[in-house]
């Protein structure tokens, strides 16, 4: 009785992820332009705080320190928007920041270049990645992702990752989404990517921006990521919503909490 239970809960989930892969597919044409509109008032919003140490972001951690409890190596997410959702899909933009004590700059770029790394640092959620390509500080990267919230769901997902410098203890890391591909049967004889008819629309575009600045004898870290997904679907929502829901928050924390530890081991094995 309960393999048979079992089985049809499992059964029921396939069959809901079919029913959302037929309710999903691309972005439609508003959506996507709107989250290009949106992403692009980041950017702006981000090279001017880039221009002065006051305006620059990881300011915001060193003046809030106390009550945001970045220096007791919490680290503290918050919501940053938008105040609406494009037609059929949710626009989610989150900012996560850290404290890692006796770090400097070139600790986390050391981190964040050494892309072959990946699956060990972020493990489970990255299972590979690589440079396909690299021109100073610009590098194409692509990553087998895996994410879990009920359903899993594993894409390969490539970008266009930027790195820039203020000066020696100030820095920035942008990395944008040029492709995004939901593998079927992973790992399997059948694996495949879908096409764009069949995929579910759990992740349709990720930008992520790191900022990040030296002070108080350490280093203030910060994250945000803007990602696109699906809306939910009307009675699907006890699986999918907390996936497309959960997972950009989630996904974020631990990203930022992944790379804090490797910052922080980098800095004991150079002490």
């Amino acid at each position: 009785m309960e393999a048979m239970r079992s089985w049809w809960k499992w059964a029921g989930v396939g069959l809901l992820v079919v029913t959302a892969g037929r309710l999903a597919g691309e972005p439609a044409a508003a959506a996507a332009r709107q989250y290009d509109t949106y992403v692009a008032g980041v950017e702006q919003r981000l090279e001017r705080e880039h221009r002065t140490a006051a305006g620059f972001p990881t300011h915001r951690a060193m003046g809030l320190r106390d009550e945001w409890g970045t220096r007791r190596g919490e680290v503290v997410v918050e919501k940053l928007g938008p105040a609406g959702d494009p037609p059929g899909a949710m626009l989610h933009h989150w900012r996560a920041r850290a404290f890692v004590r006796g770090a400097r700059a070139a600790d986390l770029e050391r981190v964040l270049r050494d892309v072959a790394a990946y699956p060990r640092m972020y493990a489970p959620q990255v299972e590979r990645a690589r440079v396909t390509a690299a021109q100073g500080d610009k590098l194409r990267t692509t990553m087998r992702v895996r994410q879990k919230h009920v359903l899993t769901v594993v894409m390969d997902t490539d970008y266009d990752v930027e790195f820039g410098r203020v000066d020696a203890g100030r820095g920035w890391c942008w990395s944008r989404s040029t492709r995004v591909a939901e593998i079927s049967s992973p790992g399997g004889a059948r694996e495949r990517a879908l096409g764009p008819g069949e995929e579910h629309g759990f992740l349709w575009r990720q930008n992520t921006y790191w900022s990040w600045a030296e002070a108080d004898e350490g280093l203030y870290l910060e994250l945000e990521s803007v990602t696109l997904t699906r809306a939910i679907p009307t009675g699907l929502g006890w699986a999918v919503g907390p996936f497309v829901e959960s997972v950009p928050r989630e996904s974020l924390e631990f990203t930022v909490r992944a790379t804090a530890a490797a910052v922080k081991q980098g800095v004991g094995n150079r002490d």
